[in-house]
């Protein structure tokens, strides 16, 4: 991002066990076509968030996730107040506000289920991508009920609807549906105030968002950007604010 706040480059890479790595590989994505970034060095200011962090040596500081997504999802949209954050390991529920700051957050990180690990291992299930199984959820006429909230449990109980020769779209809304209430009672831990939108790799599924919005009662809004970006984004923004203070600073100074 430069000073202004536009996105000069983005990137989004699988992570590997390595937080260090995989966030070099990341960076170096990023840069990419991008004229004075050649190094990690080139950057005013960079700041490391998410699970890994704290294992990024490059980074000027740390902010959690938290506000990071909260301020990304506010600088794209202000009039959002709460935040359905779904990532591959955990969901969380954050209320913001006026400022775009965080209010009340609740956060599930103890178990898999509803995270969007969770829903790869139910595509996988299926021997389908999970890009597949969300669209197949949306052909459902009835979604099937799925009451484990295990991972392991849910997927032995999946297997034994198909086994029952329960329709497969039926079964992947039903799967939806159960993850959509899982969110709904973090949100509720958290505050639910409209409006409502989705950050993280899940708020690409539409067949989530469907289930979302059914259980919720009314439409999620879609972000402009890409949903998957908003820590990044949120990091961004905090690290230009940065960059400005200081530079208002050193010119008060003189």
């Amino acid at each position: 991002m430069n000073l202004d706040g536009d996105i000069l480059g983005s990137s989004i890479v699988r992570s590997k066990i390595d937080p260090e790595e995989t966030s070099n590989l990341a960076i170096a994505e990023a840069m990419k076509g991008i004229e004075g970034l050649n190094s990690t060095k080139d950057f005013a200011y960079l700041i490391g968030t998410g699970y890994g962090r704290n294992r990024v040596p490059f980074a000027n500081e740390n902010i959690s996730e938290i506000s990071c997504h909260a301020m990304g999802v506010h600088i794209t949209d202000p009039t959002i107040k709460t935040i359905i954050d779904i990532g591959g390991q955990d969901l969380k529920g954050i209320a913001l506000d006026e400022n775009g700051s965080v209010k009340h957050f609740a956060m599930n990180d103890k178990c898999a289920a509803g995270t969007g690990r969770f829903l790869e291992n139910m595509a996988a299930t299926f021997e389908m991508s999970l890009p597949e199984f969300s669209q197949m959820s949306l052909k459902a006429k009835c979604a099937v009920p799925i009451t484990s909230q295990c991972t392991v449990f849910a997927e032995s109980e999946v297997i034994s609807l198909v086994a029952q020769k329960k329709s497969p779209a039926d079964i992947a809304a039903g799967i939806h549906v159960s993850v959509a209430k899982r969110c709904i009672t973090m949100l509720k831990s958290a505050g639910i105030k409209r409006e409502v939108t989705m950050s993280g790799g899940c708020a690409k599924n539409l067949g989530l968002k469907s289930a979302l919005e059914k259980v919720l009662g009314f439409e999620i809004v879609a972000l402009s950007t890409d949903p998957q970006l908003m820590g990044a984004l949120g990091a961004c923004e905090f690290a230009r604010k940065k960059v400005l203070v200081a530079k208002a600073s050193n010119q008060a100074s003189r």
